[in-house]
């Protein structure tokens, strides 16, 4: 619920309120006695989505641009009137759908000052680069929750669906501008690291399991931002606190850039690489999503001969994300596909360790135990360069030769010379 409070302008007041009459709605009027040009103060207790509606109505009758219009939360509206008013926006699509003024002004007031943006990007991006060189979860979630990210995420779309050219350069700029300043924060703090010593010495970054998750990223991280932009909006247009979805938003947005700079300062440009199409693809991902749901819940400029420049610009904007997207979707699909292959040919490899030792040993009791299969580097598109089979061989039994046998049948199924190691354990039936 909220209350409306409406500053009449002089020679307005009749206009107005017959307005209010005519569409059913119930209010207060006091005098103003300030001695301005104002008349009076309408005060108009309404639903959520009425407020949108009922202030497009008293500007059709006369409420100018330069009035004082303020809308408060009401925590309780006691009135048979109000309830049947309720009733009536019941009817509507989305009874939390918050107005459009309301939504400008919560976009606007996600977006910190530069300074104070400046500065949490920049703790948020050396934090989640600890988090990540130090293996621990906890530290890089931590990072996500004070990222000032969802503001800049946000109101570039609303900017864009209500014709505020201002406000989606602003979104945009600081979007571009706090990556790039997490990037720079990472690598600086990264390199720090590598050359003073503060962590074991690493030969390869990748061996690090939390900086291995975003250098191979899948359609699957898709599906993530997209997740993120399409709660952000909602709980923007909700008017439901964005501090929670933000943290969501930072998920996809601030681990990947530090994973970039902790590449850059270890020089190995395939992790910056993967890194850096994850993070690209997010921004976009989050971006479109915002885009399409503010569009689909209907908001648009206040004058309606804005409406179509809007939806031109929405078209535009939206088809050059989607462009984008695809390209770097690419990426995306080969990861997806070696991660498949890769899948098979591990498969391929396990049913020729239990192959090699039927056709060894036909009949005995020979069993493989487990199946190590190791890479070069933690990245994707890398073949498999060594293989360790464990094998349980009864007390007494000798299986010498196994090893040949099964390094030849892999090797032609991974094309590759790949090492084989056979390691043998006696094992007892019972």
């Amino acid at each position: 619920m909220r209350l409306v409070q409406v500053i009449i302008p002089s020679g307005k007041r009749e206009a107005l309120l017959a307005r209010l009459d005519d569409d059913g709605i119930d209010y207060v009027v006091t005098e103003e006695t300030s001695g301005r040009e104002f008349d009076s103060i309408a005060y108009i207790p309404l639903p959520t989505n009425a407020v949108e509606p009922t202030l497009d109505s008293l500007r059709e009758a006369g409420l100018g641009e330069n009035t004082f219009t303020v809308v408060l939360d009401a925590n309780t509206v006691v009135s048979r009137r109000f309830e049947a008013l309720q009733e009536e926006y019941a009817e509507e699509q989305d009874e939390d759908r918050i107005a459009r003024d309301e939504l400008v002004s919560a976009a606007a007031s996600l977006a910190p000052s530069t300074t104070t943006y400046a500065i949490m990007t920049v703790v948020s991006a050396v934090v989640a680069t600890a988090g990540l060189l130090l293996d621990s979860a906890a530290v890089v979630v931590g990072s996500m929750v004070i990222a000032p990210l969802v503001g800049p995420a946000l109101s570039a779309s609303v900017g864009t669906v209500v014709n505020d050219s201002e406000m989606f350069r602003r979104g945009v700029r600081l979007q571009a501008a706090g990556l790039v300043l997490a990037i720079l924060s990472a690598f600086a703090f990264a390199f720090l690291v590598r050359q003073v010593h503060l962590i074991p010495p690493l030969a390869d970054v990748t061996t690090v399991p939390e900086v291995q998750e975003r250098v191979a990223p899948d359609f699957l991280m898709l599906a993530i931002a997209i997740g993120a932009g399409v709660a952000g909006i909602v709980s923007l247009t909700s008017g439901v606190s964005a501090a929670l979805v933000g943290v969501m938003i930072a998920v996809a947005l601030i681990p990947p850039a530090a994973t970039v700079g902790i590449g850059l300062a270890w020089g190995q440009p395939q992790v910056s690489l993967g890194a850096g199409v994850l993070l690209l693809v997010n921004v976009l991902s989050i971006n479109l999503a915002s885009l399409v749901v503010l569009w689909y819940k209907g908001y648009r400029p206040k004058q309606w001969f804005y409406h179509e420049d809007a939806r031109n610009a929405l078209l535009k904007r939206g088809a050059a994300l989607v462009v984008a997207i695809l390209v770097l979707s690419a990426f995306l699909g080969g990861v997806t596909f070696d991660s498949f292959q890769r899948a098979s040919t591990e498969d391929d490899i396990r049913a020729d360790a239990a192959a090699a030792i039927e056709a060894f040993a036909p009949g005995q009791d020979i069993d493989v135990l487990s199946v190590e299969i190791e890479y070069p580097r933690a990245l994707p598109f890398q073949n498999p360069d060594r293989v360790v089979v464990t094998v349980g061989v009864p007390p007494g039994e000798s299986a010498s030769g196994l090893a040949t046998l099964m390094r030849t049948e892999m090797r032609e199924t991974t094309g590759t010379d790949l090492s084989v190691e056979v390691r043998y354990i006696q094992t007892e039936r019972g």
